[in-house]
């Protein structure tokens, strides 16, 4: 016995035996608390008069916490006075939220809240999030979403705690990409994590003076100008890539670098459509048709329409002196629906979008993973080229939005055949190695619309992605960006525990209070009864023990 006391405290052994593995760490939680050589600290403020949701969200917290500490050195903190919190919460900037609760009597209570908790490691501090506030969801769906990524979510800020260098992703540029003001929230977003780069693969030409003319010397490029790169992004180009860019991006993705393509199948003006009230949809001719082909995914030159969609104001007004905007459906401005079987976008709302083209997956049986993440409602069509947008296209006839959950974006997974695998080396690339036929497992995300990873802008203010500023309602569009990117650099394996589920058990709430009495009675009553009936046996057994 002595010997089974002192094993218990050199050896631990623990079992979950949960159905959804709730107090398991994956092997990749594991990994990175076991590489923490200092001690960290972790401040809950998550407290007071709580109510049942959000006590299960902290117990959920502590337990996770707990489970943390069984592999690092992390230790929780009581927490500190009234007033220090006040002021670090204010240094932080972090916001209470407000809970509005309905009681029995019909009186309405308040409880302010803070679901954060504040990691120290090192000498720095990062900021946890507890409540994960989906648009769309209910509160009960959200707290459950909460739940299941506090795995994620402080494995999240500790990998970023104890980390000593940056790792780099890069915008490319020189095909007529969105300016910085318009990519201002997604350098913002992925800073976190990054060191964000914008530049052209193609370097700046040399120019050297003749008689009669200026004559220009393009510099060699270097097929390993990308390399030290984690991911690059290519991001609503409008012209066409030459054949020594494509051939860098192809050696690079061989190399086992990871893209992310945000691309347009069609051509169209906005300002034309502005301006005239129509405008003609064209093909767009990137250069990438074939490339994407073979690596497994197509992107149609066409547009989706979708039933599900923002409003545009349009004015209904027949008096030109006194406009009368109105909110009316825009149908090719979806907001498309993820999907909860990829952890890029496992519990997020719906993505903001316009025109948008769909996609086809090719190649069923080259050993890729394919995963749709973005796709449309249950009732859309899709707009061929050559055709035109027509704003006056406001009231279209129901009954031709026919196709349903069309994909408008996937992610890919796998070793990628080589779009130069049979061919010469492009003139003009500098190079020392022999062309790559296939690539080491990496993965690579295509969605089917510029728009979705670009934010408007407001007088000379950014506004943030995903953010429709006619309905002021807030899409997902900056989480999907940045677990897009995750995804793609995930080498530790960190953003697959966003996948991790753990099963939603709500109460009737109609049966809970219709039987309310009835289960009151029967928990009351129930174990008093039972104690009985056990001391009633007892007794008759020992009296017909003794009385002989």
């Amino acid at each position: 016995m002595a010997a089974i006391v002192v094993l218990s405290h050199v050896w631990v052994v623990r079992w979950d035996l949960t159905d959804d593995k709730h107090y398991s760490l994956s092997e990749s939680s594991k990994k990175t608390l076991s590489i923490l050589d200092h001690r960290a600290e972790v401040t809950l403020l998550l407290g007071g008069d709580l109510n049942a949701g959000f006590r299960r969200l902290k117990k959920a917290t502590e337990e996770t916490l707990e489970e943390l500490a069984v592999y690092a050195d992390i230790r929780v903190k009581d927490g500190w006075s009234a007033a220090q919190e006040n002021r670090l919460m204010d240094s932080l900037g972090l916001r209470p939220i407000v809970i509005h609760e309905r009681e029995q009597n019909g009186k309405t209570a308040q409880t302010t809240v803070y679901p954060y908790a504040i990691i120290e490691y090192n000498g720095k501090r990062a900021v946890v999030t507890l409540l994960k506030n989906t648009r769309g969801l209910s509160g009960e769906e959200n707290l459950n979403a909460s739940i299941e990524q506090l795995e994620f979510t402080f494995m999240e800020a500790l990998h970023l705690l104890q980390q000593t260098e940056t790792p780099r992703v890069a915008i490319l540029e020189g095909h007529g990409e969105p300016d910085e003001a318009h990519t201002y929230d997604l350098m913002s977003a992925l800073s976190k994590y990054f060191q964000v780069d914008r530049g052209s693969i193609v370097e700046r030409p040399l120019r050297s003076k003749t008689k009669d003319r200026d004559e220009v010397a393009q510099r060699p490029i270097n097929s390993h100008i990308l390399d030290g790169y984690k991911a690059i992004i290519v991001l609503n180009p409008q012209t066409a890539f030459s054949e020594a860019e494509r051939f860098v991006i192809d050696q690079y993705i061989m190399r086992g670098g990871a893209v992310l393509w945000s691309l347009n199948g069609v051509k169209l003006s906005e300002e034309v459509l502005q301006r005239e009230g129509f405008t003609p949809i064209l093909p767009l001719d990137l250069g990438l048709t074939d490339m994407l082909f073979r690596y497994g995914v197509r992107v149609n030159p066409a547009l989706v329409q979708d039933i599900q969609c923002l409003p545009i104001p349009v004015n209904v007004s027949s008096d030109p002196e006194q406009p009368n905007l109105q909110p009316m459906p825009w149908t090719y401005a979806p907001l498309l629906l993820t999907s909860q079987g990829s952890p890029i976008t496992k519990d997020l709302g719906q993505v903001m979008s316009t025109f948008v083209s769909p996609i086809d997956a090719v190649g069923g049986e080259d050993g890729i993973e394919k995963r749709v993440l973005l796709a449309t409602s249950t009732a859309s069509r899709v707009t061929a080229t050559p055709g035109e947008v027509d704003l006056n296209d406001l009231n279209p006839d129901m009954n031709t939005f026919a196709y349903q959950y069309v994909p408008v974006a996937v992610s890919m997974e796998g070793s990628f055949p080589s779009a130069f695998a049979h061919r010469m080396t492009p003139e003009g690339i500098e190079t020392d190695e022999p062309i790559r036929k296939s690539s080491a497992k990496t993965r690579q995300v295509v969605i089917g619309s510029g728009s979705v990873m670009i934010n408007e802008t407001m007088k000379n203010q950014a506004l943030p992605m995903g953010y429709d500023r006619y309905s002021g309602m807030q899409f997902s569009n900056r989480d999907f960006a940045t677990n897009a990117v995750l995804w793609l650099t995930d080498g530790d394996g960190l953003i697959a525990l966003r996948e991790k589920s753990v099963a939603l058990r709500l109460l009737n709430d109609k049966r809970a209070h219709d039987k309310r009495m009835h289960v009151q009675l029967v928990s009351t009553i129930s174990p008093i009864a039972i104690l009985a009936l056990i001391g009633g046996i007892v007794f008759v057994i020992r009296k017909r023990k003794y009385e002989r």
